[in-house]
Formats: structure tokens, C-alpha cells, sequence
């Protein structure tokens, strides 16, 4: 296997413990800021993040060899980052002046009891930019809506909190999320933040300070740089209160309960952690798209094999929302013309810098002994997009089911047969029962069997029953990353011992409480061709447009930004 990361900017050991030492001297003080001032410093990043933007979506695309046309590292990076900080503030006002966030935009009791809360869209240009798409949080069970404004931003319920000091070890892949992580456990949890920076995507770091400078310089953030033992460093170290990963379940389970081998098992058999304060974390999935069998029209179903190649294609498919594997109907008159659709969409994509550590190795011994569709034409140190039809779905050991791919493969299998509800609830049960991971679902849907009552009740059933902590309807579960509004992370199914996709929340920008999961839905064809497309031709042109637009929302900004995704 390839070795890991190294890095190349180290911090040294005693820059370390001095920064742990100014954020622990300032944790209290931060703690007991008052959420107006909060807000003061949430808004006073935003024009930073736009200032940074161009160059740290060009350093990106350097990184992973993508032209300078890309979109891709301004969707990934400055744009959910500023939306976080302008929902964020949004919030911080609403507390400082009636002690909590609206609750989402309206609520609705379901037939069930449950509790759902409306969380997109936010503003009329949110309707207006994402036509047709929705998205709502369904509580737990037996939550009403007094019960869930009461579990709302529960930090700010607290009197003279003393705070904490958190220590964040951020993502390889997405440049956003280290940024998001921190501003999460900043301003929904009330903790001062020491960031340490993936040697993946160390070039992201710089980037991130003088994006939140103003965090830094009033002592609330410091991020410092290193591999493996920087970050066997801190977690051990005694001013650190808690620790959030976004990583693998590897590497989570080796923070938690030691190096693998039988003293992991003990410990972690008895419930005896190694780790001595709280973790939250975000791991990975194996990410199912499921399409309910019926006759799509032929545009159908070629936009939602477009929008598939764009799920796998985008950052290389080291995404943990990357679509992994396809679950079909057996039977399905439509199933050989769909996939034939989306290789062909791959092919047409470049093949991808495979920058991250052990992807052609992962690439090899997966596909090892099997019949698998190279597509695209790799250079060197890229790797093609691969796909591999007609997985038995009762082989429930096979290594493409609990095995996150992280590289560009593409698995497909097939349940039950082409009813559209016996196809829902078998698929519902092969994802929870045979899958790896509860981050993310998506399922593909036409109008047609929603306006039918009897797939409509199963459609529902399975979004209820789905053991996800994001599902996504004709749409890629990303969006539920990028739009912030939503709570983003596992489902809450998971423990510490098998702790699957991860442990609690980020993003959740009303601070919510009693989440089970958030559910987004869109239409089966978007118009426009949305930016994130794989084969957009000319998104990259929009880039600055959309910071701009997400850092000062104003209905003048939207003819440019159409004229560039027109």
C-alpha cells in the first residue's frame, strides 16, 4: 500500500503546545461572547473569503491537474464557505435577540406523529437559483415542534459555559470542509478551535487563515500543519476538551481504541477507550443511488446518467459522497441502456489526477479477478473510470459492499424485481443491512410514480426507514453538504463502537437538536445545466459570480451569473 501523506510544513512540537496553550487562556472568554458579537466576527470573515477566493480555487484546480475553466474548486471551497459564515451570522442575530434561530422555514406533523422542519429554501434567490429543490430535517421520534425549538442551539442555553478547546483534524479532499468543521464547532458548540491540516491538501492551510483571519487574530483559532504524529501529538495532549475527525473509520477506530490487533478488540469489546474526551467525526460511505424501476422518458434518463457520471467524476471520486454503488431492479427493461448512458458520460470526462494516498492500489484489489469497464484514456498517475456491472446483491461479504472505493470505481447490482415498491423496500433493506457507512442516499425517482399514492407512501417509508443521516431525491447527497442549512453527517443509528459514517452534526446553520436525518428533493431534470456538472462547459466563468452572489445576496447580481451558466 502507498504510505501515507507526509507533510511538508510541519509545525514543531513546541509551536504546537504554545498554541494549545493561547487557545485554552482563551476559550472561557469566547465561550461567554455574547451572540451579537459572534455575529460581528462571522461577518467580518465573509469579505476575506471573497477577497481569497480566486486564488485559492486556482491553487485547487493546480493541485488535482484541472484546467483553469474548472468550477470545480469554487464549488468545493470559497462558496459553501461563505454561505456557512452568512446563514451562520443570520443565526447568531436571531439568538441574540430571542435566544434561538427561527425554526427552519415552517414545520408539519406527518401522519406518523414525526416532526419534519422546512430548511430550503432559505430566500427567494434560493428558489429562484435552485428551481424546484427542497429540503426539510425530520426529527426523532416523538419531538414536536415546541420540543424541538427547546433542543434548539443548546450551548446558548448554557449559563457561563467555560468552553473547551476542540481539536479539528481536517479532510484530505474537499477544501470547505476544514474551514466548515471549524466554524461548526466554533459558533453551534462554543469551542475554540485548533485546526490541523491535512498533508493531502496541505495547500489549503494559508488559505484558510487569511479567510478566517479575524478568528485568528482575536486568539479563537490556530492552525497548525503535520502528519500521523502531530496528530498522535495533540489528541494526547492534556489542554485538549474534545476532537473532531473528518477522515476514515481506520482512522477514528485507531484515535478511540489503539493500533488494531486484539488490544482494539478488547478494549473496544469492554467500552474502554484509550481516547479520553469526546470525538465527533465524519467517515466515509459507500454510497448507494437507487433508481425505482419505470419507462423514463428518454431525456429522463439521460440527465440522471449525466448527473451519476457527475457524482462519481467530480474531485477524482475522492469525495465520501462519490456514487459507489448503483442498486437497480432485476428485470428492469431500462437497466442495460442506463448503464450503457452512464459510461458513455464517463468516457467523455478527462480521467483524473489520482492524488490520493493508496488509489491505485485500492483500484487493483478491487477490481482484481472481476469483470470491470475501463473508461477514458488515464496519463500517468491517473487512473480510468471504472465500471463494474451485475455485483450479487446476497453476496453480503463482497468487498465493494463494505469497502469505501475511494477511487474511481462504479459498482452496480440488482434486488428485487421492476415493482416499484417491492423495488424500494428491498432496496431500502440491501442499503441498511448490506452497505457500508450511513452518511448518504440518493434515490432517483420520475414525477410520474410520485403522483402515484401507493409508490408515493413506499417512497416515504424508505427515505423514513433509510439508516442515512442525508438523503437526496433526483438529486447528488453533496447538495446537502453545500447548502449548510442542512445538518450534514451519519445517522445517529451509529455508536462509538461501530461507528459506521461518523458521530453528530456540522453545519446545521439553525442548530437544530434531535435530528434523524435531512431529506432533499429535486426534480427529475434540472434547468439549467447546474455548475457542479461533470461536462458544464463553462461554469468556471461563474465561480466568482456565485461567491459573490452567496458573500451579498441581491437580485442585481443574477443576470451575470445566468449569462455565464447559459
Amino acid at each position: 500500500m502507498s504510505a501515507p501523506a507526509t507533510s511538508a510544513r510541519s509545525t514543531a512540537t513546541a509551536d504546537l503546545d504554545r498554541a494549545v496553550g493561547e487557545l485554552h487562556e482563551r476559550a472561557r472568554r469566547f465561550a461567554r461572547l455574547g451572540p451579537a458579537a459572534k455575529a460581528g466576527l462571522v461577518r467580518s470573515c465573509i469579505p476575506r473569503v471573497v477577497e481569497v477566493a480566486p486564488a485559492w480555487s486556482a491553487r485547487g484546480l493546480k493541485a488535482k491537474g484541472l484546467p483553469a475553466t474548472s468550477a470545480e474548486e469554487w464549488l468545493a471551497g470559497p462558496l459553501p464557505t461563505v454561505r456557512h459564515l452568512r446563514l451562520l451570522a443570520a443565526s447568531l442575530d436571531a439568538i441574540a435577540s430571542s435566544g434561538r434561530p427561527p425554526l427552519g422555514t415552517g414545520t408539519r406533523s406527518r401522519a406518523d406523529g414525526r416532526l419534519e422542519v422546512d430548511l430550503f429554501p432559505v430566500t427567494g434567490l434560493d428558489r429562484a437559483l435552485y428551481r424546484g429543490t427542497s429540503a426539510y430535517a425530520l426529527l426523532q421520534e416523538g419531538l414536536d415542534a415546541d420540543a424541538a425549538r427547546a433542543r434548539q442551539a443548546p450551548f446558548y442555553a448554557e449559563a457561563d459555559p467555560e468552553g473547551g478547546v476542540c481539536l479539528v483534524l481536517g479532510a484530505g479532499n474537499a477544501s470547505s470542509i476544514p474551514a466548515m468543521d471549524v466554524l461548526t464547532k466554533l459558533f453551534n458548540e462554543g469551542q475554540v478551535c485548533l485546526l490541523k491540516i491535512n498533508p493531502v491538501n496541505e495547500w489549503v492551510g494559508p488559505f484558510v487563515e487569511r479567510a478566517l483571519a479575524p478568528l485568528v487574530e482575536a486568539g479563537f483559532l490556530r492552525v497548525v500543519y503535520g502528519g500521523a504524529e502531530v496528530g498522535r501529538h495533540l489528541v494526547g495532549h492534556p489542554g485538549i476538551d474534545a476532537v473532531h475527525l473528518t477522515g476514515s473509520a481506520q482512522t477514528h477506530d485507531a484515535l478511540v481504541w489503539g493500533p488494531p490487533g486484539p488490544e482494539q478488540d478488547r478494549r473496544r469489546a469492554a467500552n474502554d477507550p484509550v481516547l479520553a474526551v469526546p470525538i465527533t467525526s465524519e467517515l466515509g460511505n459507500v454510497t448507494p443511488v437507487a433508481v425505482v424501476p419505470h419507462r423514463y422518458r428518454p431525456a429522463d434518463l439521460a440527465f440522471q446518467a449525466r448527473y451519476l457520471a457527475t457524482m462519481v467524476a467530480n474531485n477524482a471520486s475522492f469525495n465520501c459522497i462519490s456514487a459507489k454503488m448503483l442498486v437497480t431492479a432485476s428485470g428492469w427493461p431500462q437497466r442495460e441502456e442506463f448503464l450503457d448512458l452512464v459510461s458513455g458520460y464517463l468516457a467523455g470526462v478527462p480521467t483524473r489526477r489520482a492524488y490520493y494516498p493508496g488509489a491505485a492500489e485500492r483500484y487493483a484489489t478491487l477490481t482484481e479477478g472481476r469483470e470491470v469497464r475501463p473508461l477514458g484514456a488515464p496519463a500517468a498517475g491517473e487512473l480510468p473510470w471504472g465500471v463494474i456491472r451485475g455485483l450479487d446483491a446476497t453476496a453480503t461479504d463482497d468487498p465493494l459492499f463494505v469497502t469505501e472505493p475511494f477511487c474511481s470505481l462504479l459498482s452496480e447490482t440488482s434486488v428485487a424485481g421492476p415493482d416499484p415498491v417491492d423495488f424500494l423496500a428491498a432496496a431500502t433493506t440491501f442499503a441498511n443491512d448490506t452497505l457500508w457507512g450511513t452518511l448518504s442516499a440518493a434515490i432517483i425517482v420520475p414525477p410520474e410514480l410520485e403522483r402515484d399514492p401507493t409508490v408515493a407512501q413506499a417512497l416515504d417509508r424508505s427515505v423514513t426507514d433509510l439508516r442515512y443521516g442525508n438523503v437526496a431525491i433526483n438529486h447528488w447527497p453533496a447538495l446537502n453538504y453545500a447548502l449548510v442549512s442542512l445538518p450534514w453527517g451519519g445517522h445517529p443509528s451509529s455508536t462509538l463502537q461501530d461507528v459506521q459514517s461518523g458521530l453528530g452534526w456540522v453545519h446545521n446553520s439553525g442548530m437544530l437538536g434531535g435530528l434523524d436525518k435531512a431529506v432533499l428533493r429535486g426534480g427529475i431534470r434540472v434547468r439549467p445545466t447546474p455548475p457542479w456538472f461533470a461536462d458544464h462547459p463553462s461554469a468556471g466563468r461563474a465561480g466568482a459570480d456565485l461567491v459573490g452572489l452567496e458573500a451579498d445576496p441581491s437580485w442585481a447580481r443574477l443576470p451575470g451569473l445566468l449569462r455565464h451558466l447559459l
